[in-house]
């Protein structure tokens, strides 16, 4: 979700007549696209204003927006003065012009709207990926966990439409995407705002008729609301992925009801149970919080069972954070910091553990991997290539005398797991060349970004972004 608000900022960019600023060249205008999830991203965004404030002297444009501005507003103008445009996160779509006012009036500019008039889809992108995509399906959230700002910050659950969402995918496969990931703060409670409980399966099952389209991803879930329907859609349609992410937050009931979670421990470990009964292969992944007010020794004990039970393949672990305005931020015994990370390295140290355990398994399997762009850290200095298998785990495997494209798609034999990676040291058993590939190559030869134009949708609201600087050169230069 982070990713496409950022998209999605640099098409209205793009549109506008600005130009990516090279490695070597200092941007005229920075774009910080903030989170207000964690408390480390406001420490993060004020410390690169400070950092940018001599390239200010020199007429740089820095605008801010975001979760964290719609939070902070007019605060961070306070304690950075030298910030020329703040909008929230109803307001993407005003960048340029609140760009050019700042410009023109040689004022701060601010712009806040507490509903969102046009969903995001409706703006233009550039894509980071010529052979993968995001999707929005939905924005905002209904639920009222104690310890999450979004929904403060984002508003009440809007929905698309199935025929814009559809419609929308249909266009990016035509212009080379293999891989969609439908986006939205709940995905699984889609369909509430138009009285359709089962409109999320029925989506997915609408992907799945769609040519060209090979892999749908989605996320994130919640458990309240996942059905035996979505288990079904996803068992059922063949370009579903088995991977399926299902936060958890705490395996302790009396924390998960003081988080509001609206399901306990058994209904969470139900829900695996159906889900692996009926894709046996799929691969599970989960957030985690730890240190969360009145967790005690026992509950955390709660919370360790559970991640040995639930053997997963992967896990986002979270110091609690207080949020100010949120139920949790003032609730009776906050746990000491030196506690939280005492239990957060225990907590990480057991998920290592048994994610390690569980690729282990995958050693002598045949996966099949979507080659991929920038996932290989190490990929030059190893002469491995990188990409997704369908369950989405990561590969790292050697081309050997092939050469695949990103967006091409290999066989591979995994010769053994890591705690974070599957590795194939043999030769690929077969190598796919896909339009996704061809798209890739195309957009590699030339300069241009992968750009995506608009398209028809109803009016909704915005998704949550992170913490990203987007530099970028004026019209003018």
């Amino acid at each position: 979700m982070n990713a496409h608000d950022s998209e999605r900022l640099a098409g209205l960019l793009d549109e506008a007549g600005y130009q990516p600023a090279g490695d070597d060249e200092t941007p005229d205008v920075v774009v910080f696209n903030t989170c207000a999830v964690r408390e480390n991203a406001a420490d993060r965004l004020y410390g690169n204003l400070g950092h940018l404030l001599p390239q200010k002297q020199k007429g740089m444009q820095i605008a801010v927006g975001g979760c964290l501005a719609q939070m902070e507003r007019t605060r961070i103008t306070q304690r950075a003065p030298w910030v020329d445009v703040v909008y929230g996160t109803h307001n993407m779509g005003s960048l340029p012009a609140l760009l050019e006012r700042a410009r023109v009036r040689n004022e701060a500019q601010a712009e806040f709207a507490e509903t969102l008039e046009t969903f995001p889809s409706l703006l233009p992108a550039r894509r980071q990926s010529a052979y993968a995509a995001w999707v929005a399906i939905s924005v905002g959230c209904n639920n009222t966990c104690t310890f999450c700002i979004v929904p403060s910050l984002r508003g009440k659950e809007k929905d698309r439409r199935p025929g814009d969402i559809l419609g929308e995918i249909r266009a990016l496969v035509a212009d080379g995407v293999l891989e969609v990931t439908l986006l939205g703060q709940n995905v699984n409670s889609y369909g509430a705002e138009f009285g359709d409980r089962n409109a999320f399966g029925k989506l997915l099952r609408g992907c799945g008729e769609i040519d060209g389209l090979e892999r749908v991803r989605f996320t994130s879930p919640h458990p309240r609301d996942f059905t035996d329907d979505v288990i079904d859609a996803m068992a059922q349609t063949p370009n579903v992925m088995p991977s399926l992410h299902m936060p958890l937050q705490s395996g302790s009931d009396r924390i998960l009801k003081a988080m509001r979670r609206a399901y306990r421990r058994d209904r969470y470990l139900a829900i695996l149970d159906r889900v692996r009964a009926s894709i046996p292969d799929a691969a599970i992944t989960t957030d985690i919080i730890t240190g969360f007010p009145g967790e005690t020794e026992e509950d955390f004990a709660d919370t360790l069972d559970l991640v040995r039970r639930a053997r997963f393949a992967g896990a986002f672990t979270f110091r609690y954070s207080i949020r100010p305005g949120t139920p949790a931020a003032t609730m009776a015994g906050q746990v000491p910091a030196g506690v939280v990370q005492e239990r957060y390295e225990r907590l990480t140290a057991l998920v290592e553990e048994t994610t390690y355990a569980e690729n282990q398994t995958q050693a002598g399997t045949t996966v099949e991997v979507l080659v991929a762009e920038g996932e290989g850290r190490k990929d030059a200095a190893t002469h491995r290539m990188s990409g997704r298998a369908r369950d989405n785990r990561l590969v790292h495997f050697t081309p050997d005398q092939t050469a695949p494209r990103p967006g091409d798609v290999v066989t591979v034999t995994v010769t053994r797991g890591a705690p974070h990676y599957l590795l194939s040291d043999a030769a690929p058993q077969s190598v796919r060349r896909t339009r996704a590939g061809d798209a890739w190559e195309a957009a590699a030869a030339s300069p241009a970004p992968v750009s995506a134009a608009p398209v028809s949708a109803a009016p909704m609201s915005a998704a949550a972004p992170v913490l990203l600087g987007m530099p970028a050169r004026h019209p003018a230069g």
